[in-house]
């Protein structure tokens, strides 16, 4: 298993938070459907409909679209 790499694969939040980052997510190649914060995948794999389409429009929100 590979090591992994703060500030290249991973980040954390002030309150403890661990967050993959979009490298780690296309080195790991899917979507796992869990949301994740920085998935490049367009939430593919996220089963709720609505769920989805809400992190994607938070994502546009943002500014982050072209990832």
């Amino acid at each position: 298993m590979k090591q992994l790499i703060e500030g290249e694969d991973y980040y954390m939040l002030p309150d403890g938070r661990l967050v993959f980052s979009a490298k780690y997510h296309l080195d790991r190649g899917y979507c796992c459907g869990k949301g994740c914060l920085n998935c490049p995948f367009e939430y593919v794999n996220v089963d709720d409909e609505i769920r989805r389409s809400r992190l994607l429009d938070k994502r546009k929100q943002n500014g982050e679209a072209d990832r």
